[in-house]
């Protein structure tokens, strides 16, 4: 049984508590929070009998195995560093990874350097077995070449964002990144698919700004990305918002056919998960249907307590390396300060 501690009372903490939970595998040992009623009425929820409203002390906890990270993301630099210098528990951290380029580095650089601890960033939806699918699509080329990428992912969640977290790009805009991100690496291959990401390419970014109501706080609300990998040829457009709207689209495009999601990819179900291929020549359509028991959040509780059991400690595809992690963190840090640079701005932060 894996003993989980949870850092954070906010609602992804409420999500990923009820897997685990759900799990047989599984079970809440502990929980820290800096309010202590909200930390109450959440341990009560879960029965949960150690409490804490101090870091430090949850991580000190002998009786926990793994820590979930589901603190805002601007504080994940911070948890993660200090949950590794504790030693001998597994992490898995929310996303986005963090908020600047810099903590993400820090992040995997300390627990690449502790040598015995197993890390996740907390991208919930590259556990579902439909992106096992996807991702073997994709590397047998029944799309062709890969040509472009479109998606569009916006929910009025704003109001259950701290600011500090620097909005939309890094509440969803992470979602459609790090898939394409998977969609390049599968369609390319191996070594082709780092140099690709890696390489050349050309990023444009446009947004809104909004301003959090202390003042103290700039950050892009509504966010569009176009960005093209010049070594590859290929370019992808997405769009986010936490400001309104509850939808999705995602396709990618290959000189053969294109592949379009039916079923939310970032939200894949317990049940059906759902896309279509459409050849070119014929307009053939064929439908592809992934079921599972589980949705997303299920199939991670699950990942984590196989890595952890086998004693690995470095997940591998579709979920995140902790290179992939940082490489995405990379155009998500791009893709925010080309929008403040065209509003004659430059990104703050703390």
């Amino acid at each position: 049984m894996l003993r989980w501690g949870i850092l954070g009372t906010s609602f992804i903490s409420d999500v990923v508590a009820k897997a685990i939970v759900a799990s047989h595998g599984s079970h809440i040992q502990a929980v820290f929070g800096r309010d202590a009623g909200r930390l109450s009425a959440f341990a009560d929820r879960y029965g949960i009998a150690s409490r804490y409203t101090s870091l430090e002390a949850l991580l000190a906890d002998g009786a926990v195995d793994v820590v979930y990270v589901g603190l805002p993301s601007h504080k994940h630099a911070e948890a993660v560093t200090l949950a590794v210098r504790a030693g001998k528990k597994a992490i898995l951290s929310e996303k986005s990874l963090a908020t600047t380029a810099a903590d993400a580095r820090a992040m995997t650089d300390a627990v690449r350097a502790a040598g015995d601890v197993f890390f996740l960033e907390g991208l919930m939806y590259l556990t579902h077995p439909v992106m096992e699918t996807l991702g073997a699509v994709l590397a047998d080329g029944r799309l062709g070449r890969l040509r472009g990428v479109s998606a569009y992912y916006a929910a009025d969640i704003a109001a259950k964002a701290n600011p500090r977290g620097r909005g939309t790009i890094y509440n969803l805009g992470c979602y459609p990144v790090s898939l394409l991100h998977f969609v390049l690496e599968a369609a390319c291959g191996g070594g082709d698919a780092a140099a690709a990401w890696n390489g050349r390419r050309t990023v444009l970014g446009h947004g809104t700004l909004a301003t959090s109501d202390d003042g103290s706080v700039t950050f892009a609300r509504d966010a569009a990305l176009t960005v093209r990998f010049e070594d590859a040829g290929v370019l992808a457009t997405i769009q986010s918002s936490d400001s309104f709207g509850n939808d999705f689209a995602f396709t990618i495009q290959g000189d053969r056919a294109s592949l379009t999601f039916v079923t939310n990819p970032w939200l894949p179900p317990a049940g059906d998960s759902v896309f279509r291929i459409k050849t070119y020549k014929g307009g053939a359509v064929e439908t592809v249907t992934v079921p599972s028991k589980m949705d997303a959040f299920g199939h991670q509780v699950k990942k984590v307590e196989d890595y952890v059991a086998s004693g690995v400690r470095e997940p591998a595809r579709p979920s995140p390396t902790w290179a992939n992690s940082v490489e995405i963190m990379d155009l998500l840090t791009e893709w925010e300060a080309d929008i403040f640079a065209r509003h004659g701005q430059k990104v703050q932060v703390e």
